[in-house]
C-alpha cells in the first residue's frame, strides 16, 4: 500500500487553523521561493512564510497530530517531519508536473504529505495528481484529511477553476528508505496488532513483535 489517507484533524482543529490563516494577510508570498530550480518553472501558488509566528504555531500542531497517530507512525516510521508549510491557490493557479527534491535543508524526503484545509465545495479543480509507473491517481479529500505518498512519484496540482484551495504540505524522513520494506513492516505491524486485539497476548505474538523490532533494527538507518 503506497498511499495512506486518514482524517487527521477534528472539527475544532480545522476551525482553529482556518481562522488563523484567514486573519493572516501579510505573510503570504510567491510559492516559487521554496521550489527547486525545475519545480519553480511550473509552480504558481502562494505560501505562508515559514518564519511567521502563525506558520510556526500551526506547523507544530500538525507535526504533533502526525506523531500522535499510531496508524500514520506505523505507515511512515517517521525519523523527521520537516518542511511543513501552508499554501493557497486561487482561480488560475496550479502546480505543474514535478518531483520533490530528495534532500532539503530540513531533511531527506522519503514521503510527502498533503492535508486538505478547504471544503471540496469551496473550490473547483485543484486535484492532486500522482503518477506511478502505470497509473495516475487523482485526490481531492475532505477538509482535515491527510494524504501520504512516496516522494519518489511525479505529481502535480491541477488548475483551480473557481474558489480557493488551501492545504498544508510537508515531508517525512523515514527510518526506512525503501517503499517495499516500509510496506512489509507496515503489514507485519498491522497483522500483529490485529491478532493482539482479537486474541490477546500470546507467546507466539511476542515472537512476531520481536521479529518486527529486529527487522526494524536491521533495515533502519
Amino acid at each position: 500500500m503506497n498511499y495512506l489517507t486518514r482524517q487527521l484533524l477534528n472539527a475544532e482543529e480545522i476551525n482553529f487553523i482556518g481562522k488563523e490563516l484567514e486573519h493572516e494577510n501579510q505573510g503570504w508570498e510567491d510559492g516559487k521561493k521554496t521550489a527547486g530550480s525545475h519545480a519553480s518553472i511550473v509552480k504558481n501558488n502562494l505560501q505562508l512564510k515559514r518564519t511567521s509566528d502563525i506558520s510556526k504555531k500551526l506547523s507544530s500542531l500538525v507535526k504533533q497530530k502526525i506523531l500522535n497517530d499510531d496508524l500514520i507512525k506505523s505507515f511512515t516510521l517517521p525519523k523527521n517531519i520537516h518542511g511543513i508549510m501552508f499554501t493557497k491557490s486561487s482561480k488560475g493557479m496550479k502546480y505543474g508536473r514535478h518531483i520533490d527534491n530528495a534532500f532539503m535543508s530540513s531533511g531527506r524526503a522519503d514521503l510527502s504529505f498533503t492535508i486538505f484545509l478547504s471544503e471540496k465545495s469551496q473550490y473547483e479543480g485543484g486535484e492532486l495528481l500522482i503518477e506511478n509507473l502505470t497509473l495516475e491517481n487523482k485526490f481531492k479529500l475532505n477538509c482535515g484529511e491527510i494524504l501520504i505518498y512516496p516522494s519518489t512519484y511525479l505529481h502535480s496540482v491541477q488548475e483551480v477553476l473557481n474558489g480557493e484551495r488551501i492545504v498544508c504540505v510537508g515531508w517525512i524522513e523515514s527510518y526506512i528508505k525503501s517503499i517495499e520494506e516500509r510496506e512489509y513492516l507496515f503489514d507485519l505491524d498491522a497483522g500483529a496488532r490485529g491478532l493482539l486485539a482479537k486474541h490477546g497476548r500470546s507467546d507466539e505474538l511476542d515472537i512476531i513483535f520481536k521479529s518486527y523490532s529486529n527487522l526494524l533494527r536491521v533495515l533502519g538507518d
